[in-house]
């Protein structure tokens, strides 16, 4: 079997710390804020601080990983003797993982003995995480190169990503819902929960009038979708610590199940949810 390193993108909302524990590679992306137009990594600014400008008004951009960057990361390990499974974020919502599948393909006329699997996950923040760990886990049971690739395959439409929002403001911005519900929204306190769907787009399903509503729906979605309650569960949230902590209490006390990883929604991904967002992750029947 030949050796290979699992390589990712920031938008699995995983620390580097963590990552570096899986052995996993990665690259960022990367934001701006409009105050000062500074280029910033993902992984670079604290939460607290980047949710802090959010909420004082700040706007932030941001970018996607272009394929001279993949290149030039895949090669080094390609250089070594290591074959790469790329792990990356939704095409939905990014061109990331197009530009990774670019950087292969020209890497492949030069080095024609080593390969590099590209894997669209459809997935983003935690739920990418979610499915991330679930690979480690498969190469560290002894999986190969392409039986672990088509383990994420077949894994990824069963990562259900269910997330509310607290401010309305941020979806508008995105496109996601109209200004016009949005204002009505913010002024009867309806909160959305929405989900991922199968292309990787992120979905506005229902509405909840309340926060503790919305939470409440996150955890009724893994009663109803739940393929297997020894799976692992991540919970990521925008500075919204309080709210994590009464997701894992809900699904505890309903359901008896334990989340393994509470993580923020970072940067990139918050930029476009905004503070207040809180997104549940777990392996279930569908999406």
């Amino acid at each position: 079997m030949g050796n290979y390193i699992i390589y990712t993108d920031s938008a699995c909302d995983i620390k580097p710390r963590l990552l570096n524990e899986w052995g996993v590679h990665y690259t960022e992306l990367t934001f701006t804020f409009g105050s000062d137009g500074k280029e910033h990594s993902d992984f670079s600014m604290p939460s607290k601080e980047f949710y802090k400008r959010m909420r004082d008004g700040d706007v932030a951009k941001t970018s996607a990983v272009n394929a001279a960057v993949f290149k030039a990361a895949f090669e080094k390990e390609l250089q070594t003797g290591n074959d790469v499974l790329y792990i990356g974020f939704s095409s939905g919502l990014s061109t990331t993982v197009n530009s990774a599948q670019i950087a292969a393909d020209e890497l492949k006329e030069q080095y024609p003995e080593r390969r590099i699997v590209v894997v669209d996950t459809l997935a983003a923040s935690a739920g990418f995480g979610l499915l991330l760990y679930m690979i480690v886990q498969q190469k560290k049971n002894g999986a190969g190169l392409d039986e672990a690739a088509a383990y994420a395959e077949r894994m990824k439409l069963h990562i259900c990503h269910w997330f509310t929002v607290d401010d309305l403001v941020y979806l508008k911005r995105g496109g996601r819902i109209s200004p016009t519900v949005a204002f009505v929204g913010s002024v009867l306190g309806i909160k959305p929960v929405l989900h991922m769907d199968n292309e990787g787009h992120l979905i506005n399903m229902f509405k909840e009038r309340g926060r503790k509503a919305s939470i409440r729906a996150l955890a009724a979605k893994y009663g109803e979708l739940c393929m297997d309650r020894e799976a692992s569960i991540f919970i990521s949230h925008g500075d919204c610590k309080e709210d994590a902590d009464y997701l894992v209490k809900l699904v505890k006390e309903q359901y008896g199940a334990k989340v393994d990883l509470v993580t923020d929604v970072g940067a990139v991904i918050g930029a476009h949810s905004g503070p207040g967002t809180l997104a549940f992750f777990f392996v279930g029947k569908e999406r």
